[in-house]
């Protein structure tokens, strides 16, 4: 089997590190030595295991991926950078024809779709990439949609936390709001709860402290008016290699594609690569 060239977009960014890592030690993958940053980032490179990746920051991109491209004539962006850099980083794949699996939260998120929509190129987008999650956010879509108003009445409460470098609020949990407020419950995603205090999460929600830096840990509690009744949803994730697993799933998914009949579909969800569509 041919090796599939990826770009590790985000570094040195936590979750870009891991995300390459994983890449280096998967013999399906050859993770190029470049990496998309932002304009803040101080260093020119960064190393990684024996090998050292030379940022690339918006003021020189458009110049260095002509360079990228003729070293690498195909290859698939996995995009781990910055909410804010959402929608120009897609800009820029569509534009340069750079297919691409993006992890990223935040954004215009109509406008990032909209972006691959209109474009030759296709992209798997998800504002989380664990299969288990996105498995019970199909549920919850399943059960909103079959028994819209179940929750009619009741009051919803979301506490939502991640390492204190998490910039924006759990795209997860505002797509779980989404859901809720079909079965019934009447709640605005700007009253979710991020709690990314490290003393808080260990002390008293019993984080475990090597995982103060990377988790996921989110609880959806139902409560009818009365107290008469309570329910309570929730998944604690505990490190980055469920994620990680994910988003290489999605880049075999998405090479399946760009390596048959093009289609007119263009943007695909990890709904779409769990079901394998």
């Amino acid at each position: 089997m041919e090796k599939i060239n990826i770009m590790v977009n985000g570094l040195p960014g936590n979750v870009a590190k891991i995300m390459a890592q994983f890449a280096m030690n998967d013999n399906r993958f050859n993770i190029i030595p470049f990496s998309l940053t932002g304009q803040e980032i101080e260093e020119d490179s960064t190393p990684l295991d024996t090998t050292i990746f030379e940022l690339v920051k918006p003021d020189i991109r458009e110049e260095k991926i002509i360079q990228i491209k003729s070293q690498f004539t195909s290859f698939i962006a996995i995009d781990y950078t910055h909410p804010t850099a959402v929608n120009s980083n897609a800009l820029f794949y569509t534009q340069h024809k750079i297919p691409f699996v993006m992890g990223t939260t935040g954004g215009d998120r109509e406008q990032l779709e909209q972006v691959v929509k209109s474009s030759p190129t296709p992209a798997v987008i998800a504002p989380n990439m664990a299969k288990q999650i996105v498995g019970f956010q199909a549920m919850m879509e399943y059960a909103a949609t079959t028994f819209p108003d179940l929750f009619n009445g009741y009051s919803l409460d979301v506490v939502e936390s991640h390492q204190n470098g998490k910039a924006d609020t759990s795209g997860t949990a505002k797509a779980m709001v989404g859901y809720f407020n079909k079965l019934g419950a009447d709640f605005n995603v700007d009253d979710i709860q991020m709690i990314r205090d490290p003393d808080i999460q260990e002390k008293q929600w019993g984080i475990p402290k090597e995982h103060l830096t990377g988790h996921g840990w989110h609880t959806y509690t139902l409560k009818a008016k009365d107290g008469s009744a309570l329910f309570e949803f929730k998944h604690n994730i505990n490190g980055r290699d469920i994620y990680a697993s994910g988003t290489f799933e999605a880049v075999l998914f998405l090479n399946e594609k760009l390596n048959k009949a093009k289609g007119t579909k263009k943007l695909y969800t990890m709904i779409d690569v769990l079901n394998r569509k």
